[in-house]
């Protein structure tokens, strides 16, 4: 019995001190890290493209309505310019929600931080805040886009605000002034 005790220890002893197999335990724990790390980079460079492009297309359209003298800007107009000047925005014109703001300059208040945004999981989504200003008004133009991450359960798409349905939300915000008619 003695004997089987020391070859038992001997096995144990020289099975501690062999090193082979450690780059397969640094692997074990340094890999999950490096995939999350990947998954939030593309992540955040999608979220970062659709931004960018959400912009352009808001800025572009509110360059149309400045340039358009005396016309009143209509919602689905404003709407559809907007996808077709960003043209990279999945699912546009059912994913995007606009609100028009009449900003007074002289007696400021600012607008509610939280947008207004399209919720799928709701049954119905009216337009709710687009008011065509007066002459001479300063309007605010708030476009929101809700998106589906593209890793909605790892990294960074794990950490955005979701809405019931699971879609993220971006905004942009651009103003100008309603030219008389």
């Amino acid at each position: 019995m003695t004997r089987f005790k020391s070859i038992k220890g001997a096995w144990l002893r020289r099975w501690l001190k062999d090193e082979a197999g450690t780059a397969t335990i640094e692997f074990a724990i340094m890999f999950p890290v490096y995939i999350v790390i990947f998954f939030s980079a593309v992540e955040l460079g999608m979220v970062q493209y659709r931004q960018s492009m959400l912009e352009r297309g808001l800025d572009m359209a509110v360059r149309d309505i400045r340039l358009g003298t005396g016309t009143a800007p209509q919602h689905d107009d404003i709407k559809q310019a907007i996808c077709d000047y960003a043209g990279v925005l999945p699912n546009c014109t059912n994913n995007l929600r606009l609100e028009m703001i009449r900003v007074d300059p002289r007696n400021y208040v600012a607008p509610s931080n939280v947008a207004d945004c399209v919720d799928h999981s709701e049954t119905s989504n009216p337009v709710r805040s687009f008011v065509n200003g007066d002459e001479n008004d300063s309007m605010l133009l708030r476009a929101c886009l809700v998106f589906r991450p593209v890793f909605p359960t790892a990294g960074m798409g794990l950490q955005l605000a979701k809405d019931g349905a699971g879609n993220a939300a971006m905004t942009a915000s651009s103003a100008f002034v309603q030219e008389p008619r």
